[in-house]
């Protein structure tokens, strides 16, 4: 018994140890996309920044911790500070770092709705679980809701909303002279949208706001996405394909009286794309199946 403890207590430390060793080898990889424009990725949503004279204009920011290693990568671009800090849509993997950067003075700006949700506990049904309000110090200072402009660092920086896509307060940004668009989570490159009906999100807002990106961008554009790898508008014209794809099989359960439960377990309507690896991550074949089934059930 004795030597049992002792061995579960080395696997307990062993563990902790390991857990700990992880979060700390999160390191801050920067790819240059132009000549202005970079993506970070760390841990969480993929982060954009526009350098030049005016300073740093930042989408996203990760999480809390992971705010010293972020500022020190953005210093190893530029002695400029971030001015303006955009949250494409409330979670925390996008907004973690808010207060934190609020401090190191950005103005942090997002769709009215972020500012609203972040403001108070949000209950996610499909998972069971709340997110606490957050600190008044994390929650944009400026709102909009519907488009805003910034003009900064020599170019135009168009920022739209677009409706009840994965949430109800998604923005994407276009840098118009650099020809980069981050869609924030509206895009998971190569895998399964999460889309959050707790939060506003759903399957026909999400297939419109590719519809929107696409008539915004061109051949040349470089897309950061909200996860993943660069992308281009021929991925997200694919992309769509496959939304628009699932979207009709489902509707077709739907009108042949299909339950939930039946719609969720028949594979045959993502099997296409579950044999293309799009669902080999944390939202699977059978999760998209359901979300679209409860999404678009009522329009039936």
């Amino acid at each position: 018994m004795k030597f049992l403890k002792t061995t579960l207590s080395l696997i307990f430390l062993c563990s902790v140890s390991i857990g700990f060793a992880q979060k700390k080898e999160v390191q801050i990889k920067v790819t240059k996309v132009t000549d202005h424009v970079y993506m970070l990725v760390g841990q969480g949503g993929n982060i954009a920044i526009s350098v030049g004279e005016d300073g740093v204009f930042m989408i996203d920011d990760q999480f809390a911790h992971l705010t010293p290693k972020i500022l020190k990568a953005i210093q190893e671009i530029t002695d400029q500070p971030v001015e303006f800090l955009i949250n494409t849509h409330w979670h925390g993997d996008h907004t973690g770092g808010n207060e934190n950067m609020q401090k190191e003075g950005a103005v942090i700006v997002a769709h009215e709705n972020v500012r609203k949700r972040m403001s108070m506990d949000q209950f996610n049904k499909e998972r069971n679980k709340t997110k606490k309000a957050s600190p008044k110090e994390a929650l944009p200072i400026i709102t909009f809701s519907k488009d805003v402009s910034f003009f900064f660092n020599n170019e135009s920086i168009f920022i739209f909303h677009v409706h009840e896509a994965h949430t109800d307060g998604d923005a994407m940004v276009y840098f118009t002279e650099s020809n980069v668009l981050h869609t924030g989570d509206a895009y998971f490159q190569g895998k399964y949208p999460y889309i959050d009906l707790s939060s506003g999100g759903s399957a026909q807002g999400y297939i419109a706001a590719i519809k929107k990106a696409l008539l915004v961008i061109n051949d040349d554009t470089k897309i950061i996405p909200g996860h993943r790898n660069i992308s281009n508008k021929a991925e997200l014209q694919s992309y769509l394909e496959m939304l628009e794809s699932i979207e009709k099989n489902v509707m077709a359960e739907i009108k042949a009286g299909k339950t939930e439960e039946e719609v969720t377990k028949n594979t045959a309507i993502t099997k296409k794309y579950d044999d293309l690896g799009y669902g080999d991550w944390f939202i699977s074949g059978e999760v998209l199946r359901k979300t679209f089934y409860r999404s678009l059930q009522n329009i039936n």
